[in-house]
Formats: structure tokens, sequence, C-alpha cells
């Protein structure tokens, strides 16, 4: 799932700390973060994050396990349903409240 937010006064990065997520190192070459849904590396939400001019991109999947073949970094990431849904109203709930707050 895609969303957008304008370019404000906070960088993007931060914002998405705030919202529970940790820096992510992975093979991407795009910033990643990720937020655990339990203690394991599984399940977690992994964002993508890309700035443009006026305003940055989040594109967000929920991973389910790890990939499942060998030599392989593909994964059953959900790129939809209500999981990923209700992450996305709590992402843009968080950072609407800190755009109104500044």
């Amino acid at each position: 799932m895609k969303f957008k937010f304008p370019l404000r006064n906070i960088k993007p990065d931060e914002l998405i700390k705030r919202c529970s997520y940790a820096t992510w190192q992975g093979h991407e070459e795009k910033p990643s973060f990720a937020r655990r849904l339990s203690s394991g590396l599984y399940p977690r939400f992994h964002i993508y994050l890309t700035e443009y001019d006026t305003y940055f991109e989040l594109d967000m999947h929920l991973d389910q396990k790890q990939a499942s073949y060998e030599g392989s970094r593909a994964h059953g990431g959900e790129h939809e349903g209500v999981a990923v849904e209700n992450e996305a109203r709590r992402i843009t709930g968080i950072i609407a409240d800190i755009y109104n707050t500044k």
C-alpha cells in the first residue's frame, strides 16, 4: 500500500520513527523501516520511504514470514488487507497529530 504526506519541518524518517518504526538494514536501495508485531522478526510491517520535492511516499506491506526458498529475498508480503489498512490509518493519524501540533 502506498500513501503520501506533504513535506514539512520534520524529516520523514523522524516521523516514521515516531510511529514506532526502526531503521531496517535490508538489501534495499531506498530507506527502509520496520515495526515488529512480536518478539521475533516476523510478522512485521515494512516500509520503504521515498522523498520528492514537496512530499514523501510510504510503500508499506506486512511481512508474515521469511522467504521460503534458498537464495531468494522474496517473501509473501501483504500489500493490502485489514491489517495493512489499519496500520496505514494509525500512521496517518500520528503524522497528522504531529503536523497539527507544530
